[in-house]
């Protein structure tokens, strides 16, 4: 039995955020005291021309402001990825906005991208360790609330104006249930002029600091067969370089007998594996190889990340599988990782 397991009991008497904080602080202070220092088998592979040591990485949503790089980095993740964050602080939708349904292993939030601004995120990545090292940083990217739709191109540029200098990848999070009209940036014309213009934007960019700088998008596991075929289409038209996938479902039907199965916003953990993989797969098919994936969505296991790559995922990320197996579920999926390409033997792309 290891550490996390002892100490979740006491962590999940806690209201859900209050526990989160608190973990947090707590894996950096472990860290800093050198209490905490797990190293994953090496996996190397290079994706969006980036090396990455390893195939695990932390999904966007756990550290929003970059505040706790260093401690997580602890955890042995090849890359973290810090936000979502928007051009202007906003304190978020009000609490509760985060509740547990730990019998489907899951969790339900309505966030709103609550975070301190962009410009305190990146401070917070030029005093990290691990930045300074070279670990690998991703940086996710939204629009303020109070900024109408029709805007929303704006905020994602001066998101990525401030954050490239000081990020391995970027990613375009169009995906979130908890940013109102936000998922609609996912359709036709509003797709095609968004990553059009950040598309411009990132060659102006990589023209002035002199590197290039790859763009990833987010989506969501609530798309039919069309649309994943539009967004396949749209993002190698405009020559994205990854696409994650998936952020959370507002499909509720698997945790109907959850107490909480009725509040609003984005369910993840177990529940949502199968619908976001089938996306991922989808996806793959479309794209042919032609652009890399990320896998995330109810990874909890050593098995499910496998899962997730043999679906197509060149990488993986993890969220609410960390809450409820603790730093233990980083080693087994990068262990099941490196099994699997050794195994396989696949190219990366």
């Amino acid at each position: 039995m290891n550490l996390y397991t002892l100490l979740r009991p006491l962590l999940f008497s806690l209201p859900p955020e209050t526990a989160h904080n608190l973990s947090l602080n707590g894996l950096d202070h472990a860290a800093k005291l050198g209490l905490l220092r797990q190293t994953l088998p090496a996996d190397p592979v290079t994706v969006m021309g980036i090396p990455f040591p390893n195939r695990v990485g932390l999904a966007a949503g756990l550290d929003k402001d970059g505040t706790h790089i260093d401690g997580l980095a602890a955890l042995g993740f090849g890359f973290i990825e810090i936000g979502t964050v928007t051009p202007k602080a906003q304190p978020g939708n009000v609490q509760p906005r985060l509740f547990r349904l730990p019998t489907h292993d899951a969790l339900i939030n309505r966030f709103g991208f609550n975070n301190l601004g962009v410009d305190h995120l990146v401070a917070r990545v030029q005093a990290s360790q691990f930045a300074k090292n070279g670990g690998i940083i991703g940086i996710n990217i939204g629009k303020n609330a109070s900024t109408p739709i029709d805007r929303a191109n704006d905020d994602y540029l001066v998101g990525l104006d401030t954050a490239y200098a000081h990020a391995h990848y970027v990613t375009i999070n169009i995906s979130s249930p908890n940013t109102q009209n936000l998922r609609a940036l996912q359709q036709d014309d509003a797709l095609e002029a968004l990553l059009a213009g950040l598309k411009d934007r990132q060659q102006r960019l990589s023209d002035q600091h002199g590197k290039y700088v790859p763009l990833a998008l987010k989506i969501a596991p609530d798309l039919d067969n069309l649309q994943i075929e539009a967004i396949a289409a749209a993002v190698r038209r405009h020559r994205f370089d990854a696409v994650i996938a998936t952020n959370t479902t507002l499909e509720r039907a698997a945790v109907m007998d959850d107490p909480h199965a009725g509040e609003i916003g984005g369910l993840s953990g177990k529940p949502v594996f199968e619908k976001s993989t089938a996306v991922l797969a989808a996806l793959h098919a479309k794209l042919a190889g032609e652009i890399p994936l990320i896998g995330v969505g109810g990874i909890g296991s050593g098995e499910d990340a496998v899962a997730k790559r043999a679906a197509g995922a060149e990488l993986v990320q993890l969220y609410t599988g960390l809450i409820y197996r603790g730093p233990a579920l980083v080693r087994e999926a990068g262990e099941a990782l490196a099994r699997h390409t050794r195994q396989s033997h696949r190219p990366s792309l």
